[in-house]
Parts: structure tokens; C-alpha cells; sequence
């Protein structure tokens, strides 16, 4: 054989072994571990209420509510995040951001500068321990 050849048998055993050996490391390894999937998130319920169903444009009217956490399992430490939501056009637009007391209570003070007839709802997004929960719709007039 000519040394042209040598070398070109050579360069193709290289880049066979150099191909092959991370499927052979990969099989000596064994099975892939199986996927740990991490604690199940709690379902919650959200409830929430306007002080007024009626209110003068400029007046301040409060929404009062609760988080809950429905398993029972964990105690509300506070902080889980709750939205002021209204509905416009058919999309639900956030008005309003906030966390929860470590009670799981919450306070929103509102004033609207126009007179409307209002559909609002709280909202609770995902979170790493609870899945989304959205309250009961809320009706308010601005006059």
C-alpha cells in the first residue's frame, strides 16, 4: 500500500473511532435517569368583593378579598401575588397589582375617572406552590 493510501485509511479508522465513541461511552452508562418531577402545585381559591356597587367618578371604592390555600396542607405566609383585573373588549387587562397579608387578606383602593359600568375580577397568577385562581366577576358602576 502507498502511503497516500495509509493515511487515508488511517484518517477514516480516526473518524469512525472518533463518531462511535460517544455512543459507546453513552451505552456503557446505562438508561437515562427517569425525570424527577417536583412537588404538585396546590389548587387555591380566591374571593373577592367591592366595599360599593355604585360609585361617583373620582370616589375611591376598595376591594376587599381573600386568598386560600384549598389542600389545607400549607399555611398562607403572604406575599402570593393577586391582580386587580377588568374586562375590556373581551380581554381581561390588569388594573392593579398586589400581595396577600400573611392572613392571605387583601385590600385594593380604586377610583375610576370615567363614568362606565365595570366587570373586574382578582386574579391569583401561577406560582411555583399554587396554580392560578381567578375570583368571582365583580360588577361596578361609575356614575
Amino acid at each position: 500500500m502507498s502511503k497516500t493510501s495509509n493515511l487515508v485509511s488511517a484518517l477514516v479508522i480516526a473518524c469512525t473511532v472518533a463518531l462511535a465513541a460517544p455512543a459507546v461511552a453513552l451505552a456503557a452508562t446505562g438508561p437515562a435517569p427517569a425525570v424527577v418531577h417536583g412537588k404538585k402545585k396546590h389548587k387555591a381559591k380566591v374571593d373577592a368583593k367591592a366595599d360599593k356597587s355604585r360609585v361617583k367618578v373620582g370616589e375611591t371604592t376598595r376591594i376587599k378579598g381573600s386568598f386560600a390555600d384549598l389542600g389545607g396542607e400549607e399555611a398562607i405566609t403572604g406575599g402570593e401575588p393577586v391582580i386587580v383585573q377588568q374586562l375590556r373588549a373581551g380581554v381581561w387587562v390588569n388594573l392593579t397589582t398586589g400581595t396577600c397579608r400573611p392572613n392571605g387578606n387583601f385590600v385594593f383602593s380604586l377610583s375610576f375617572s370615567v363614568r362606565a359600568s365595570l366587570t373586574l375580577r382578582v386574579f391569583h397568577p401561577e406560582t411555583d406552590l399554587y396554580v392560578s385562581a381567578v375570583s368571582s366577576v365583580i360588577g361596578l358602576v361609575v356614575i
